[in-house]
């Protein structure tokens, strides 16, 4: 049995998903012409309380298109200092737009009117480059997953829009963390001026992600896809896995919830284990113990078939999915509890 921890985005299509892709009704989407690509994005906008959807195969990419449409040359993005935007898209942020980031500790990653507030340059000042976005992460990939509130999410924004700033949000995980929160997701085109969603994670799609905005937006957002070589053909086969995804995946990702905490519990006895971080939703991460190495555990976990991944100098990363079952967790526990270091 193979067990692989390393990342929601290492499932395989259900058989309903695979049947759905297969009978998928296409056509080219550069052409606009892709009945399942059209129903994707529709169907996202209306989820979120948007007007429009473009389709990409990324989550990078969605967030990329949002902030680029957001800012312009010498601006400056204000995120979490280990959001994705900053941390993990290869230096997008600077190289797609142009700008810089102005980077905030948080509260878990999850940013406060107050850094808000501390953090906006003086327009004035030309030394500084011009605050024009902020961009929040839902969950946090970096703190175990955390998450916002919608009333969290509504103070930074309606204040960050009474300065005159755009609202982004990185929704790769959103679902989770509204599977937490049971809030309404239409809520959120109220406060962002863009979304991106990912579809290949908690969702279990093989590809893709859309970027959800405003109708004005919308064309400005579709000639970046394309600048950034985006546009698909007859994307309604991966479009179908996206819809399937949205309509049968959603309301069992608190399962990868309690999975997650059911680790986290474990790992948190455990002598080679320094610390347990908060286990929000289907994310783990903990520190090893000083005296030994995150390679020696993620070789003893190697040795019995179980994929993890180092996320920091002591740290390991796992998480939870729709391919990891109740058996798997049970031979994960068994074998997080046998590790000899």
């Amino acid at each position: 049995m193979q067990i692989d921890l390393r990342s929601d985005t290492v499932t395989k299509p259900t058989k309903g998903m695979h049947e759905a892709m297969m009978q998928a009704q296409v056509g080219d989407d550069v052409f606009g012409e892709d009945p399942s690509v059209k129903e994707l994005e529709q169907k996202c906008a209306s989820m979120l309380g948007m007007d429009a959807g473009v389709f990409c195969p990324s989550g990078t990419m969605t967030n990329q298109i949002g902030l680029k449409v957001l800012t312009q040359p010498y601006d400056e993005v204000i995120c979490y200092k280990g959001a994705h935007i900053y941390k993990y898209e290869g230096g997008g942020l600077a190289g797609n737009c142009l700008a810089s980031a102005k980077l905030i500790e948080g509260d878990r990653g999850r940013i406060s009117v107050k850094d808000v507030e501390e953090s906006i340059n003086n327009y004035n000042d030309t030394h500084q480059a011009r605050t024009s976005t902020v961009a929040l992460e839902n969950t946090v990939v970096r703190e175990g997953g955390s998450y916002y509130t919608l009333d969290h999410i509504k103070a930074v924004s309606v204040f960050s829009r009474s300065k005159g700033l755009h609202m982004h949000l990185d929704g790769a995980r959103l679902f989770n963390a509204l599977t937490e929160t049971k809030e309404n997701a239409a809520e959120y085109g109220k406060y962002f001026d863009t979304i991106s969603i990912c579809l290949s994670k908690g969702l279990g799609a093989p590809v893709g992600s859309v970027l959800l905005c405003k109708k004005d937006l919308e064309h400005p957002a579709r000639r970046v896809r394309k600048v950034f070589g985006g546009g698909m053909r007859q994307a309604g086969y991966l479009a179908a896995a996206g819809i399937y995804a949205l309509d049968h995946h959603i309301k069992r990702l608190g399962e990868d919830h309690q999975r997650a905490r059911e680790i986290g519990k474990v790992l948190s006895q455990l002598s080679w284990v320094k610390e347990v971080k908060p286990v929000d939703t289907n994310i783990v991460i903990f520190v090893v113990a000083e005296k030994f190495t995150p390679e020696q555990v993620l070789h003893k976990l190697a040795e019995k078939n179980i994929k993890a991944l180092k996320f920091g100098p002591q740290e390991i990363r796992l998480v939870t999915h729709l391919d990891f079952t109740d058996d798997m967790l049970a031979k994960s526990v068994d074998v997080f509890k046998k590790i000899s270091l």
